[in-house]
């Protein structure tokens, strides 16, 4: 993985701007600490951080290749997990390579195919290619959205970069958050708006959507959408059709130049990737297979279960490291480094973000960059399958809202009557919300055909499951593929998400509820695919969420800090809480967290003074204006 940096401009001769362009890269070093690149021309600019994964020498960036009178330049983050594939067709096409990088499989691939190259990538990339003959550029981003890329459109010319904090170098971009941008830190947030660049003039490249500038302007193009389409198989075909493609997303995703492992919690969606990764590295004599879990200083003392976290992780981890022989490495962590890491985490991400939740995943990276460069994990099983409560709960159901984020009134309770009244925050989340209905196409004769009552009832609630699930994969999962991009990619650490595979993810969206669901389980029937791969008891245990710690210390640290910084009349968070009621609830007793999330299934009283913490310390950092 890497971060790239692109300047097109029509006015000036960017040969002079190398400066700027440099001190745009260098803030992406972490995400690219092994090599750095630059390319120059009258109107276009591109820098490169490298990441080495794959091809050390062969896989420089930017790269160059020439077709007839054009000449094309790459840069580009990501990786191709049908590299192979692509390669031996372009090769009978007459194409010949001069390394194994998937970066020069991009690059050729464009040549020949032009902006619909992207349709046959398996992957996960954001890049740019600029064409000097032409004069304009493509960029594009991967199907789901894991790899980012964000840019900013102004008179006369064009910015993009992997990451915000580059964007925000350039001296013609202004750290400015009007309403849009409030709205989506305080209502929507720690999810975003997808598009939405939460600062005023910079925008996110849409999952799935590429884009062509040129001296006409800007055109932005979905190149892929889920698709619609009755499903036919019954129950042993899709069993079969799901362990398949799974089992060959993930030996496609171990290919590596560098040591690669994964990061095993003990729950099912870890656990799957895990048990096909070891056997997968001891055929190839490759083993152990290095692991990797996150615990908490005394966890198992304060540990209470509860509806979203069942049982303790520890034994399960323990379970499955033995029963797959791998070389485990368990990273504890104690409660001051996770409460001082907050900061640390708001900048990987360039926004406040998912609290302690994110701050532990940057220290777990970490750790696991001492020992590989690469990793597995099991995010998006739950969006794409049908893991997560809210698929099952009556109330998450029947709620016309994001049905990740119930208890609003738990996070506008400390905000100011003035910030309330400017935002209109129950009008904001429901154009949000409503917007994003808007965008899922129906079923081909999903309407009932009578007038039978209970299948009404049924086609209403397959409709309603799917109303989530679409939710769920646009607006949701993409809150967690940022943090995994942002925490790894802070330290270094190159992650892969096998669940991701838009294969995967095109099958499973149009499978019946019904039969997801299968045995009335969450991921029921994930788990009958995955029979035989995993031992039955762990095939078969509760979902439990990504761990947090339960110690009551980091309750009474976060408040401590926030108490600190609301006493600070210079706090550029003041203007926008409502700090007597704020300070009421810090009074109350240390029986929080009060078991309603604001957000997710982990996100509750204590995260909600943690992520003002960020809010306070984003808005110092970055020297924000409100408009």
């Amino acid at each position: 993985m890497c971060g790239i940096v692109g300047w097109i401009d029509w006015k000036r001769d960017l040969s002079s701007q190398k400066e700027v362009l440099g001190s745009m890269t260098q803030t992406l070093t972490p995400r690219g600490p092994d090599a750095e690149g630059y390319w120059f021309s009258p109107r276009a600019a591109l820098g490169h951080r490298r990441l080495i994964v794959v091809d050390p020498e062969g896989g420089l960036q930017p790269m160059t290749r020439q077709r007839g009178e054009h000449t094309y330049t790459l840069i580009y983050n990501g990786e191709l997990y049908n590299t192979q594939d692509i390669r031996t067709e372009l090769k009978s096409l007459g194409y010949q390579f001069e390394g194994h990088s998937d970066t020069e499989v991009v690059l050729v691939s464009y040549l020949e195919w032009g902006p619909a190259c992207v349709e046959r990538f398996n992957g996960i990339f954001a890049f740019g290619i600029w064409d000097s003959k032409s004069q304009h550029l493509f960029a594009a981003r991967d199907r789901l959205g894991v790899k980012p890329l964000f840019y900013s459109e102004q008179k006369g010319y064009l910015l993009f970069a992997s990451e915000i904090k580059a964007l925000l170098k350039h001296p013609g971009v202004t750290p400015l958050i009007g309403k849009n941008g409030l709205a989506e830190v305080f209502l929507i947030g720690p999810a975003r708006t997808p598009g939405n660049g939460v600062f005023e003039g910079i925008s996110e490249l849409r999952p799935g959507h590429s884009m062509l500038y040129s001296n006409n302007g800007l055109k932005i193009h979905q190149y892929w959408a889920l698709p619609n389409n009755i499903h036919t198989d019954d129950l042993p075909q899709t069993a079969t059709k799901i362990r398949n493609l799974f089992l060959d997303t993930v030996q496609r995703q171990l290919v590596s130049d560098v040591p690669i492992g994964t990061l095993l919690s003990g729950g099912l969606d870890s656990s799957a990737i895990t048990a096909i990764a070891a056997n997968t590295v001891a055929y190839q004599g490759k083993g152990p297979l290095p692991t990797f879990s996150v615990d908490y200083a005394d966890n198992d003392k304060y540990f209470k279960p509860n509806d979203f976290q069942p049982d303790a992780d520890g034994p399960w981890i323990k379970r499955m490291s033995e029963a797959f022989s791998t070389q485990h490495t368990n990273c504890t962590f104690k409660i001051p480094d996770l409460v001082d890491a907050l900061k640390a985490a708001a900048s990987a991400r360039d926004l406040p973000g998912m609290a302690d939740v994110d701050s532990s995943l940057l220290l777990f990276s970490q750790e696991i960059k001492k020992h590989v460069t690469v990793g597995l994990s099991g995010e998006c099983a739950d969006e794409v399958f049908g893991g997560y409560p809210w698929f099952h709960r009556p109330d998450s159901l029947a709620a016309e809202t994001f049905p990740w984020a119930l208890h609003v009134e738990n996070r506008l309770q400390v905000l100011s009557p003035e910030l309330i009244e400017f935002l209109q925050p129950y009008d904001y989340i429901r154009q949000r919300y409503e917007e994003a209905l808007t965008e899922i196409s129906k079923l081909p004769g999903s309407a009932p055909t009578h007038q039978d009552s209970r299948t009404v009832t049924d086609h209403q609630r397959e409709a309603r499951i799917r109303e989530i699930s679409y939710l769920t994969i646009t607006r949701f999962m993409p809150t967690l593929l940022d943090r995994k991009d942002r925490m790894t990619m802070a330290t270094g650490l190159e992650v892969r998400v096998p669940f991701c595979d838009h294969r995967i993810v095109e099958y499973a969206w149009n499978i019946p509820w019904e039969m997801k669901a299968l045995d009335g389980r969450e991921k029921g029937l994930l788990r009958h695919a995955l029979t035989g791969v995993l031992p039955k008891d762990v095939l078969w245990r509760r979902k439990s969420p990504y761990p947090k710690t339960h110690h009551p210390e980091y309750l009474q640290s976060v408040r401590s800090w926030l108490r600190e910084i609301v006493s600070d009349p210079s706090s550029p968070l003041l203007p926008l809480i409502n700090l007597p009621a704020l300070e009421d609830l810090m009074k109350l007793s240390d029986a929080m967290p009060s078991g309603r999330p604001w957000f997710g299934q982990l996100m509750d009283i204590p995260q909600l003074f943690a992520f003002l913490i960020q809010v306070d310390f984003w808005l110092r950092e970055k020297e924000i204006q409100i408009l």
